[in-house]
């Protein structure tokens, strides 16, 4: 069988940086930001809060790659412009309900429209120019083992792996496809797959990756989120596993290839 050309593959990892601008940084901190510790402290928990170690996963050799350069919670480049929840596109507390900004602090509608326009804008601009004469977009992030304080399943055990292919009415992958993906899913990620956490679900527990159904909309593009249980790397929680991460690349990289084959 013939490889996949995977240049027809754009893959986005929205979530995986720990980074915040300084100016958004100073805001949540205010003067401590000044303080070595407390302010590595605060980067740590940041970083661990988004899909830590994502780019590492899913930049598979030979495929379109973009990253978000700036944590999630600078600006969700996962969610609407226009997204005002709580859980919305800036966010101002985290998902366990704690506070990222000190108390009083007020996010003016002049600085919430800046940082849209230097972040999720100028993202939004980079995914449409990548998609150009690509066939199939996957928008990869990880979840937590358990349903945080901030979620639809609070406190419930997740599934190792999920797919986000839209609704039955609006699929973002084509509809007749959804059971071979999902098998080539579990194919390609069954040596990792092991202990509590080895299903592969479509849907659970959200259907929809909002970069994918906003492009899909917009070009027709088949794509589709993936997550990836944090339990699979994670030995105990913000330490990796030996060899983990390397071993999830090499799986999903052999799932991108069954993906792009479904399309092409």
């Amino acid at each position: 069988m013939t490889a996949p050309d995977r240049d027809r593959l754009l893959v986005l990892t929205p979530h995986p940086s720990g980074a915040l601008p300084a100016d958004v940084l100073r805001d949540m901190l205010g003067e401590d930001v000044f303080d070595e510790e407390k302010r590595a402290a605060f980067l740590r928990r940041v970083f661990l809060e988004g899909d830590p170690y994502t780019d590492l996963i899913y930049a598979v050799p030979g495929t379109r790659y973009l990253q978000a350069p700036w944590s999630r919670f600078a600006v969700d480049l996962n969610r609407d412009r226009f997204d005002t929840d709580d859980n919305g596109v800036v966010k101002l507390m985290d998902f366990d309900r704690r506070p990222l900004y000190p108390e009083g602090f007020t996010l003016t509608q002049g600085k919430r429209e800046a940082r849209l326009r230097r972040v999720w804008d100028a993202f939004d601009a980079g995914v449409s120019e990548e998609l150009r004469g690509a066939r199939l977009m996957i928008v990869g992030h990880s979840m937590a083992s358990h349903g945080p304080k901030l979620g639809p399943d609070t406190g419930a055990p997740r599934p190792a792996l999920t797919l986000m292919l839209g609704t039955e009415g609006e699929p973002t992958f084509p509809r007749g496809g959804w059971d071979a993906l999902r098998a080539a899913c579990a194919q390609a990620f069954a040596p990792v797959l092991t202990g509590e956490f080895n299903r592969v679900a479509v849907g659970d527990p959200w259907t929809t990756d909002t970069l994918s159904r906003n492009h899909h909309a917009r070009t027709g593009i088949p794509a589709f989120g993936i997550e990836i249980n944090v339990a699979l790397y994670y030995g105990e929680w913000g330490v990796v596993r030996p060899g983990a991460l390397r071993e999830l690349n090499a799986a999903f990289g052999r799932f991108a290839d069954a993906a792009l084959g479904l399309v092409e």
